[in-house]
């Protein structure tokens, strides 16, 4: 595996990168984001995985959340990846619409035709890239958070459910808590994974959470005034799982924030911050 660097910035005293390469699991080429903090000229330090929402890129949040600083005061490295494989050849929603294909890959290893073939990001998200980086750059893969934002948020959530022994913590902004039960979800993971809904559970953050065995450190942060809270988010089915399975959900309720990055830069360091905690 190897990989091109196609920019790089120097951001409060470290650096902030972007790279390309072809992906084995999605079967195009890839671009994503990556700020080292000052911190990893001296060595590996620990990591944190960003996962961005519909119709987002790698872009996103590296200009808009302000995490670099507070990266570059933890000393914690961030890696932003896509939110879908791209190409010409990667099929998209029929009717063009936001909420699925391009720009909506929902962090699952699809099953459907025409699907099946590229839209694999769960498994780039958890086995390819951390290898790939771990390669490449100063990063100590034994001390691994994820967090993410609206269907980023669904994707970090429900792989560190399934994953608690590569990640030590992890953290959502809005997420999308149950896509078996809102119209986002059911339309991506009918689409992805077919009509069986019980194949769904296995990327439902509530149902995970109800039948979890392990437990990590959660924080979740959910605007009160969003736009998407009572239709597509339901934070209260997230709840009502911890409260079932006695896990540690930290659910913060913030009053007057929406969906946006504004909300995102609000917290972003009481997030980070989080993390450092447990890495």
């Amino acid at each position: 595996m190897s990989m091109e660097k196609i920019g790089e910035n120097k951001s409060f005293g470290g650096r902030q990168l972007r790279f390309s390469h072809h992906s084995e699991a999605l079967r195009c080429e890839m671009n994503f984001s990556v700020y080292l903090p000052p911190a990893a000229e001296q060595g590996e330090v620990p990591v944190l995985y960003w996962l961005s929402g519909l119709t987002c890129t790698d872009e996103n949040f590296v200009h808009k959340a302000g995490a670099q600083r507070y990266a570059a005061e933890a000393g914690i490295a961030i890696v932003a990846p896509d939110t879908s494989p791209r190409g010409d050849d990667v099929p998209d929603d029929d009717a063009g619409a936001y909420d699925f294909g391009l720009g909506a890959g929902f962090y699952v290893n699809a099953t459907q035709s025409p699907y099946s073939t590229h839209y694999h990001m769960y498994d780039y998200v958890v086995e390819e890239l951390p290898q790939l980086v771990a390669a490449g750059l100063p990063l100590d893969k034994g001390r691994a958070g994820i967090f993410g934002h609206s269907m980023g948020g669904h994707g970090a959530l429900s792989i560190a459910l399934k994953n608690p022994g590569r990640y030590r913590c992890a953290s959502a902004f809005a997420p999308i808590s149950s896509p078996l039960n809102c119209p986002w979800g059911e339309k991506a993971l009918s689409l992805y994974l077919g009509d069986n809904r019980d194949a769904w559970q296995a990327y439902d953050s509530a149902a995970l959470m109800r039948a979890a065995t392990t437990q990590l450190p959660m924080l979740v942060d959910q605007g009160d005034a969003d736009d998407f809270l009572q239709e597509q988010l339901k934070p209260e089915l997230l709840q009502a799982a911890a409260d079932s399975s006695d896990y540690p959900l930290t659910l913060r309720m913030q009053q007057g924030y929406d969906h946006s990055y504004f909300f995102i830069a609000t917290f972003i360091g009481e997030h980070i911050a989080f993390h450092c905690e447990h890495l």
